[in-house]
């Protein structure tokens, strides 16, 4: 049965105007009458879900948000984080630097907003617009994270994405955990930290299993928890590589994709098939 449903925010619940639609909220709302415990599982900052877990009333009526890519885990009914995982600082900087170094943009996240060298960027600015933050802009980003952070976001032409997640694969094998969240966003995290290990913790916490989880989404970062999910569900706007580990592809997140798959699993009973 289905007890956790974990989803995936900028592409899966939100639509491309980055709202939720009015059936969806009204399926996510019988959903969690039925005592299923909702996860907005983003790499967005904390600050960026927040926005969403209110509108959803879990503030209220109880759910967890996941931001940072599974870096903090917290419980909307208390604010308190329930757990995180931080960047080293000593790699901060040179990750700032190594991005920069072919062309990236990097940006990361204090308790105002995003701070990046370069706020004119269309993405950092994208940034900021779907996390409804302001934009912080600063000499120099490496010396500006003078205190803990959860992730580190680097920004580039799709065209350019390969070449830039390829040199910092090579700069931090073995050192910290790098995804796609997007064709012009390469989210840098702690070593191991995915959404799938966050809800894996989560699960353990709750004492629940991955056989209670139920997890949709649409982009390379969201492949991990697909897998753990036993029922793992694409968008219909998924990339190939998420449709190829889920066991049911929806409408895409323009047509209540999210709506109709709780409705097809959870609320219908189909959990038995």
């Amino acid at each position: 049965m289905i007890k956790l449903l974990a989803l995936d925010l900028d592409g899966t619940l939100t639509t491309s105007k980055k709202e939720i639609t009015p059936r969806t909220k009204e399926v996510l709302q019988q959903c969690i009458a039925r005592g299923v415990k909702i996860v907005l599982a983003s790499g967005r900052p904390t600050v960026g879900v927040w926005n969403v877990a209110r509108e959803l009333e879990l503030d209220k009526l109880g759910g967890y948000i996941l931001s940072y890519n599974g870096g903090c885990i917290i419980d909307c009914s208390t604010g308190k984080v329930v757990a995180q995982e931080a960047v080293p600082s000593e790699l901060v900087a040179p990750v700032c630097e190594e991005a920069k170094s072919v062309g990236g943009v990097p940006m990361s996240y204090n308790s105002e907003g995003i701070l990046t060298e370069c706020a004119q960027d269309q993405y950092v600015q994208l940034e900021s617009r779907t996390c409804k933050i302001p934009v912080i802009e600063v000499e120099n980003l490496g010396k500006a994270i003078d205190f803990e952070v959860n992730k580190i976001l680097v920004t580039m032409e799709p065209s350019q994405m390969p070449r830039l997640e390829e040199h910092m694969q090579q700069k931090f094998a073995g050192k910290l955990s790098l995804y796609k969240s997007a064709p012009f966003f390469l989210e840098i995290v702690p070593l191991g930290v995915e959404k799938a290990q966050s809800l894996a913790a989560l699960l353990t916490i709750l004492g629940l299993t991955a056989d209670n989880l139920m997890a949709c989404g649409d982009s390379w970062n969201d492949i991990s928890m697909i897998r753990l999910a036993k029922y793992g569900i694409a968008m219909g706007n998924a990339v190939p590589e998420v449709k190829c580990e889920a066991i049911w592809t929806s409408e895409d997140n323009d047509h209540d994709g999210v709506a109709l798959a709780v409705e097809k699993w959870v609320l219908s009973d189909n959990t038995a098939q």
